[in-house]
């Protein structure tokens, strides 16, 4: 298990290059987590994928502002997780490796096949607004999730034959909040377009 703290970087590949020609599979053998990630601290409230593949991406908000190292804390205690988590600045923390499935959905069949992330809210209550930067960050760490696991189009259909869904398919609850909730073709529809598009510089850094 890797400690809690800062993390540059990822074993795959240099955070200043792309990777090339890689294969989905090749990058999922080589990167199984997002070379996006800034923080990481690994909840111990997860399981085995039990040998379901990774065809699905949950989006659900934190109900909160909280960073990305108070969304880790969180996971330390209440008995639930996500895979990863985006605050408003757009830093990435990942909570759950890709291999395992997380405690989020409250379905375990959409657990054991999503990768699950929360977004911070920069609004309590009313539509639960999330920032911009939060927003894009999470179309840019869909992008990734979806090209190294071999997910050739990100799918929103407004209910659980999309692959792209949300918390509130699967539990009574409002999650995530209107705001959000009502980005959700907007998130689909530019991901595909970064699949489409391959990896693009900015600055030092590399992303779709």
């Amino acid at each position: 298990m890797r400690k809690a703290g800062e993390r540059k970087g990822s074993p795959g590949r240099a955070r200043n290059s792309p990777p090339g020609k890689l294969t989905p599979a090749t990058l999922y053998i080589i990167m199984s987590n997002s070379s996006l990630v800034n923080y990481t601290k690994l909840s111990p409230h997860c399981e085995s994928r039990a040998g379901q593949k990774i065809t699905d991406i949950t989006v659900h908000h934190m109900a909160g502002n909280l960073s990305v190292i108070e969304c880790g804390n969180v996971f330390q205690n209440r008995e639930a997780s996500a895979n990863y988590g985006i605050d408003g600045q757009g830093r990435v923390g990942l909570y759950v490796d890709e291999s395992k499935a997380s405690w989020a959905n409250g379905n375990l069949k959409s657990n054991q096949r999503s990768i699950t992330i929360e977004l911070a809210n920069d609004e309590i209550g009313g539509k639960w607004h999330v920032s911009d930067t939060a927003l894009e960050k999470c179309v840019q760490l869909c992008a990734d999730i979806c090209v190294r696991n071999g997910i050739k189009k990100l799918n929103y259909t407004g209910d659980t034959t999309g692959n792209l869904t949300a918390h509130r398919f699967f539990m009574s609850t409002s999650c995530p909040g209107p705001y959000l909730f009502g980005r959700f073709q907007y998130i689909a529809d530019e991901v595909n377009k970064r699949i489409k598009g391959g990896w693009v510089r900015d600055g030092a850094e590399w992303h779709f």
